[in-house]
């Protein structure tokens, strides 16, 4: 059984860099920039947790790796524009939609013409590939700097689910997740620790999802799981039902050592999280929350 170390509270939005870049350990390490789904939520209810959207940082085995390029993104490339080398990281989507790609437009170190990034994502649902979906977002009138004005070697990768990407030691699996949504899954496996990021769970998940999910994140160290959202023009959020038992369920029926459930739905309040994070641990001890700045070290 793997062990965790937390960096840092769980209730501190971090405003300093916690993972180095180049961390002299060789730890995998992941760190929460973005936790919040569907649109970004800053107010003094949210400070806790976090308001921007979804973003995670993953630093293995000599490897960067973004998962998701929400608001969230925006913060982690402030931290590295204090690096003075040139950057080279890993981006992974798991769709196209808006609070998934919408930091990409303001990810500083793209702008810089000695960094390196290597882009990956899958067909959208309207069949648009990640490059196509980047670039739509940053044409006017929505954007005033088309992508080509990013001076980075930006290289784009078509993923297809259940293909692998091979990083020398870090191997990279995927899988659909949520076939509506056209959401992929991924799992992050160095030496003998592995993460598994499948973030677009919805409550009826079919026999087929759910044993393509099972086999994906089976034995996962960390599984970083969404709760699933009642319904847009529920009355009242709070007395609704997040139906976080379907991450908990998957967790279990795949025997994984820890949880973290993340995008987390805009009406939610931290004094709100903080109760679904007692109920979450009542059934699932070995659980948590995200929160912006939080840092787990996996092994």
């Amino acid at each position: 059984m793997s062990n965790f170390e937390l960096s840092g509270s769980q209730s501190y939005v971090s405003e300093e860099p916690i993972i180095p870049l180049n961390s002299p350990t060789g730890e995998f390490l992941v760190k929460f920039w973005g936790v919040r789904g569907l649109i970004p939520t800053p107010s003094s209810n949210t400070h806790r947790y976090g308001g921007n959207t979804a973003c995670i940082e993953i630093d293995v085995a000599g490897k960067h790796l973004i998962f998701d390029g929400g608001t969230g993104l925006r913060s982690l490339g402030k931290t590295w524009q204090q690096i003075q080398e040139p950057l080279e990281a890993h981006l992974f989507f798991t769709n196209c939609q808006s609070n998934h790609i919408q930091g990409f437009p303001f990810f500083a170190p793209a702008f810089v013409a000695e960094n390196s990034f290597h882009i990956y994502g899958t067909a959208a649902s309207n069949g648009a590939s990640i490059k196509q979906c980047l670039c739509d977002q940053m044409l006017q009138p929505n954007f005033p700097y088309p992508l080509h004005v990013m001076q980075s070697d930006l290289q784009f990768y078509n993923l297809t689910p259940g293909s692998k990407v091979k990083l020398d030691d870090v191997t990279i699996t995927t899988e659909l997740i949520n076939q509506t949504q056209r959401s992929v899954g991924y799992r992050i496996t160095g030496e003998k620790y592995s993460v598994a990021y499948v973030t677009d769970l919805h409550k009826k998940i079919d026999a087929g999802e759910r044993e393509r999910i099972l086999q994906m994140i089976k034995d996962a160290d960390l599984l970083i799981a969404n709760a699933t959202y009642t319904p847009p023009g529920a009355y009242n959020h709070e007395s609704a039902d997040v139906h976080w038992q379907t991450a908990v369920d998957l967790a279990n029926s795949a025997d994984v050592q820890r949880l973290v459930i993340s995008q987390h739905h805009p009406d939610d309040t931290d004094d709100f999280l903080d109760q679904v994070q007692l109920e979450i641990q009542s059934v699932f001890p070995k659980a948590l929350l995200a929160c912006e700045g939080l840092v787990l070290s996996v092994g």
